[in-house]
């Protein structure tokens, strides 16, 4: 298994987490008739997460007092919920139908209340969600200017720069908002997130840790802290975190595999070095070399002459001839 796929698989369950981060929040009337009692049937039908039949109900708020930008944000927020349902239905069609009405409804709050900062972080929590990064900023940027230190704004603001890798200032903004909000899991989730992209480890590792201390029956985290450790080559940390993941999650088949993966990187490091090969020897040349066979032909030549010379004058035994 190629282990450089995990990182895929960690960013979308964060984008889940995420996605479930984001919860209906609707502005309640005072009592009466009319508009009011309108909005309070739609948001008892969108938190039995009935949202056509609280959208419906939004709308009649909405032509009974179209100057009340609450019925625009609650029918947004409701279209928004839809939106995200037929998401996970797989009906893209109707889910970008939907997310497209929320923006409208959110515009028109702010088109009506342009100093009031819920429909600025609304919209822009939907523009999130659309992973239109750019608007998103514009739209959380306005809604701190607005309400400044708003911890939902600026966990908000922390995503959208993940979305654009933007890891510094994501760090700053899930910082603000954890000092505003400590006990938002999320940010801490997400800052560990930033800063394992930073390669900041240990940093990530101590935020993965407090997430961990809060839930101890929490997989999720223990596995990410793994992750991280076996960034960080301490491999006998991320086995005990894996392993302790197993114990409460045991057939989870990605982190069998990342113990496994993590497993024969511990025993490569330890493993004994392999020892050094003995050097071979260079073999030396051929006795049949260009250069010998010259010396050879030259010696034969000196000793032809040298016999020759030897035996000038000397009668051969079967010829009296004088050479």
């Amino acid at each position: 298994m190629n282990i450089l796929k995990k990182k895929t698989i960690i960013v979308a369950a964060a984008s889940l987490l995420w996605m479930a981060a984001i919860q209906i929040g609707f502005a309640k009337p005072p009592a009466g008739g009319g508009a009011a009692s309108h909005i309070q049937k739609g948001i008892e039908l969108a938190q039995q997460k009935q949202y056509d039949a609280a959208i419906a109900e939004f709308t009649k708020a909405v032509e009974a007092n179209p100057k009340d930008p609450r019925g625009y944000t609650n029918r947004g927020t409701a279209y928004r919920a839809a939106a995200r349902a037929a998401e996970a239905a797989g009906d893209t069609a109707a889910a970008a139908t939907r997310y497209s009405a929320a923006l409208a409804d959110f515009s028109k709050h702010v088109d009506l209340a342009p100093k009031d900062a819920s429909p600025y972080l609304e919209r822009g929590q939907t523009e999130y969600i659309m992973r239109q990064y750019d608007p998103a900023v514009a739209d959380l940027n306005k809604a701190l200017e607005l309400k400044p230190n708003d911890p939902l704004a600026l966990k908000f603001r922390g995503a959208v720069e993940i979305g654009l890798s933007q890891w510094d200032k994501a760090v700053a903004d899930l910082s603000a908002a954890i000092q505003a909000d400590p006990n938002d899991p999320i940010s801490y989730d997400r800052r560990a997130w930033a800063n394992r992209n930073l390669k900041n480890y240990d940093v990530a590792v101590a935020d993965y840790t407090v997430l961990i201390t809060k839930n101890p029956n929490d997989a999720e985290h223990l596995v990410k802290r793994g992750a991280t450790y076996t960034s960080m080559q301490d491999y006998e940390k991320a086995i005990a975190d894996y392993q302790a993941a197993l114990k409460l999650k045991a057939d989870d088949y990605d982190t069998v595999q990342r113990l496994q993966y993590v497993q024969s990187m511990l025993a490569a490091k330890n493993a004994p070095p392999a020892p050094t090969p003995s050097p071979t020897p260079t073999p030396g040349p051929g006795l049949f070399t260009p250069m010998n066979v010259g010396i050879a032909i030259a010696a034969l030549i000196i000793i032809a002459v040298l016999v020759r010379f030897l035996t000038r004058g000397k009668p051969e035994e079967d010829s009296h001839i004088i050479r």
